[in-house]
């Protein structure tokens, strides 16, 4: 069960796929409406919350309280040019809070409540975690989610906390085009060996929203990202918004009416112009749109063409294009060195994105994989990689940090330094470690130097803590590791003071342990504060070193002995001493993106009550419509022709139906919103009545059978007195006893069967039955039990005559002794044995 609850998550802006792996492979898993793919929605009533299809059913009716397209909200303020932007699509209403981040009014439970975009992305999660455990029939705790490979490290750690607040264990977030790339390789079982040339594929994700492309070589087992290129504001819904704009147009000029000054009117178009687009994917002659009651109760129709729509979307089409020839130029390839391009996402479906593909790559576009489900899939492999649990087949994974990221630090003579320590598409997770010579506490910044699609570049402050001189008043060697961890976040993962002492009393059984660095091997020292070499090794400047730190290094344990040679001035003399050296950690003071611990754990005890509200209200309903549907099953058949009508009085019959139209009455006024124990007391009080009819009829239908099965046991036993009469052998050693006591038995039941036929037929099916079906099977078994052990009974088995000894010194050449002489013509004796 534990391998059963490995699950990989694609949270999209439209909808979110699960997927799980199984030691028959990768499934995936759907939701309670029998759907793979869940509406990326949330919404809010007086009485709970309506999560998934659910929400996105009732976005028409209840627009202002259900929340969409939060995605793309994440980990972002509210004066974010981007967010202003993405407002207008939005019919909820969206405003600033206190801190400056993001807030989503909606009224739940008839109260007013903000909401952040984490928060109302964990009620997501917490709705796919509740169909998946439904599915699994086990609890899910650790997951893979999917992220768009253009997030940086504030919406990655936005996704954190909202993964945390739902109660789910993130083990990775994975980039969505390397959860399609992996997808696509580990099945794969020709790919080239490891010392042989790669196999580079190109993966085209064109989604609702963004489009994302990457390159990835591929070798037996192993899965390595070379670059990736993205356009994170051009999508799907772009087409939409195109579309929808013209049939604005359209509708203003020959109708009069404006879609725009009507929200709900705009948000059934957008609904209809993407109907309307997937139909041309597939077909490109004239389409008709129509909608009814439209606005002012008036419908509405339209048409269009694919050769419009292309017209129309120009601009997003040349996007498109500038993001796939960027994909060759950041990955230093030719279209001659690709092998494939395989394209996902519902985008990628429209004709003139495969004509583009076909034209800046020179190769078709491939659709080997699930273009709904691959990232999803790709993610559940990873988890299960990830996992000890489930084993699965080797396959390293690389994959890449897309921006350039550079570090920053203040030097003791004011004078500040930086240097670039991830160049753009470095592999990752990876570390480095990097060495500085303080005397007192620093703090040092990461920034991103490139462009991103975040207003602000800022990656995060840290703050060593505890540093001071040496005895001597000089620099101390304080080591930072920074590392861009499995989530894709950058980080300075930890500080540690290094302290030499020589320590001349050490015999020669010294414990070595091998670090990634070693003193001798370092690179030569960057000059951070343009100072010259020779200037540089003084005990007061500043000295930072890089050191390359290959994939994930194992930490430092905090003693540590080394041997390191010590040289006198004069070299001909050369001692060997041993060299103690001693590693503190250092606090750090981090100030980065994403919540407190303490904002988590607040939002966390708020989720649960929620969930509990959810809960509650999901029993009452439950209980309401048990009662509801009661009350129509048992008025449906008291009535004539049907099923109850002649198990019930008349007088009872009308006083019941007339009760029965009073709850159904009652439930759709005053009854409407009690809570569960109401609806559940008056549902066991209509049991009592209506019971009682069920079963009368229950026997009615049964009693037949049962009265059928004693007939037949009694018949049988008969046609045994009658072959013990007639001389059969297999009754012959009975007794006159028995079969007289047989008889008198079969002769009582028969009558008992014939007066309970007599009293049965006799009476009205509305009363009560004289013998029910439990009490005639009853008579049966006492009955069977008295006729049974006679007619059963085994037959006396006769004694074997013991075998006549043969006389001494007559033994047979073989061991056996002779057979006795028969007398001629005499037949052998048979033996009747049972």
């Amino acid at each position: 069960m534990a391998a059963m609850s490995v699950i990989g998550i694609d949270f999209g802006n439209e909808s979110c796929y699960i997927a799980v792996a199984k030691a028959g492979g990768i499934e995936t898993i759907a939701n309670d409406y029998s759907l793979r793919g869940t509406p990326s929605c949330v919404a809010f009533s007086p009485k709970n919350r309506i999560l998934g299809v659910a929400a996105k059913n009732q976005m028409v009716t209840n627009m202002k309280n259900t929340v969409f397209g939060f995605k793309r909200l994440l980990g972002r303020k509210f004066s974010d040019p981007h967010v202003q932007k993405e407002l207008k699509h939005f019919p909820f209403k969206v405003e600033q809070r206190g801190d400056g981040g993001i807030g989503i009014r909606v009224n739940y439970l008839g109260e007013d409540n903000v909401f952040s975009p984490e928060q109302i992305t964990a009620m997501l999660f917490t709705k796919l975690k509740d169909i998946a455990a439904t599915a699994l029939q086990t609890q899910i705790n650790d997951c893979v989610i999917s992220v768009p490979s253009y997030y940086t490290n504030a919406e990655r750690m936005a996704l954190l906390d909202a993964a945390g607040i739902a109660g789910l264990n993130v083990l990775r977030l994975m980039n969505e085009t390397t959860a399609t790339a992996l997808t696509y390789g580990i099945y794969k079982q020709d790919l080239p060996a490891p010392e042989e040339k790669p196999r580079n594929v190109v993966f085209v994700d064109f989604g609702y929203s963004s489009l994302q492309v990457a390159a990835c070589a591929f070798n037996k087992g192993k899965l390595r990202v070379l670059a990736t290129a993205t356009d994170p504001y051009c999508g799907g819904r772009d087409i939409d918004m195109a579309l929808a704009e013209y049939f604005c147009q359209d509708f203003l000029t020959r109708f009069k009416l404006d879609p725009k000054k009507n929200q709900r009117a705009f948000l059934r178009l957008l609904q209809e112009v993407e109907k309307i687009k997937k139909q041309m994917s597939a077909n490109s002659t004239r389409l008709p749109l129509n909608i009814e009651c439209f606005m002012e109760e008036r419908d509405v129709s339209g048409e269009m063409q694919r050769a419009t729509m292309e017209q129309l979307c120009s601009e997003t089409f040349t996007r498109v294009e500038r993001t796939l020839r960027a994909i060759l130029h950041n990955a230093k390839l030719r279209p001659e060195d690709i092998y494939a391009v395989e394209v996902v996402g519902g985008s990628t479906r429209i004709p003139a994105v495969k004509s583009l593909i076909e034209q800046v790559f020179g190769k078709n576009a491939s659709t080997t994989l699930n273009q709904d489900e691959s990232v999803a899939r790709g993610a559940a492999l990873q988890c299960a990689m990830l996992s000890p649990a489930v084993r699965v087949r080797e396959f390293s994974v690389a994959d890449v940090q897309p921006y350039a990221v550079r570090l920053a630090w203040d030097a003791a003579r004011g004078e500040d330094g930086d240097m670039e320590v991830f160049p753009a598409f470095h592999a990752a997770p990876f570390s480095k470690m990097l060495t500085f010579y303080r005397k007192e506490p620093f703090s040092v910044s990461a920034y991103y130097s490139d462009q991103v699609p975040y207003p602000d570049n800022f990656i995060g402050q840290w703050n060593i803590r505890d540093v001071q001189p040496t005895a001597e008043g000089e620099s101390q060697k304080v080591k930072l590791k920074v590392r861009v961890t499995i989530h894709g976040i950058v980080t300075v993962a930890s500080a540690s003071l290094v302290e030499k002492k020589q320590d001349s009393s050490q015999t020669d059984n010294v414990d070595m342990e091998n670090v990634n660095e070693k003193e001798s091997n370092q690179e030569a020292p960057m000059d951070t504060n343009g100072a010259s070499q020779e200037q540089q090794n003084g005990p007061d400047n500043q000295e930072v070193r890089e050191d390359d730190m290959k994939g994930e290094p194992q930490e430092k344990q905090s003693w540590t002995q080394r041997v390191g040679q010590w040289f006198s001035g004069d070299k001909s003399k050369d001692k060997s001493k041993k060299v103690l050296v001693k590693t503190i950690e250092l606090p750090i003071d981090a100030r980065t993106h994403g919540f407190s611990l303490q904002d988590v754990n607040t939002y966390m005890e708020q989720e649960g009550k929620m969930q509990a509200q959810d809960r509650q209200e999901k029993e009452r309903a439950d209980a309401r419509n048990a009662l509801e549907e009661y009350v129509y099953e048992l008025r449906g058949k008291l009535s004539a022709g049907e099923a109850l009508h002649d198990f019930v009085a008349e007088d009872q019959r009308r006083r019941l139906v007339s009760h029965l139209d009073a709850l159904e009455q009652w439930l759709y006024d005053e009854g409407e919103d009690q809570n569960r124990q109401v609806y559940s007391d008056k549902l066991s009080e209509l049991r009592t009545e209506g019971e009682p009819i069920k079963q009368r009829r229950l026997e009615f239908e049964l009693r037949p059978g049962a009265l059928d099965d004693f007939a037949l046991s009694i018949q049988l036993t008969n046609k045994a007195v009658d072959q013990f009469k007639a001389g059969d052998a297999k009754y012959a050693h009975l007794s006159d006893a028995d079969i007289q006591k047989v008889l008198e038995a079969s002769k009582n039941a028969l009558s008992w069967v014939e007066s309970a036929r007599q009293a049965l037929a006799h009476t009205p099916r509305h009363q009560p039955p004289p013998h029910t079906t439990h009490q005639i099977r009853q008579e049966r078994q006492s009955f069977e039990s008295i006729v049974n052990p006679i007619l059963n009974k085994p037959k006396p088995k006769e004694k074997t005559p013991p075998p006549a000894s043969a006389a001494p010194g007559d033994a047979q050449p073989d061991g056996q002794q002779q057979a006795p002489p028969q007398a001629p013509n005499q037949p052998h004796e048979q033996m009747d044995v049972e």
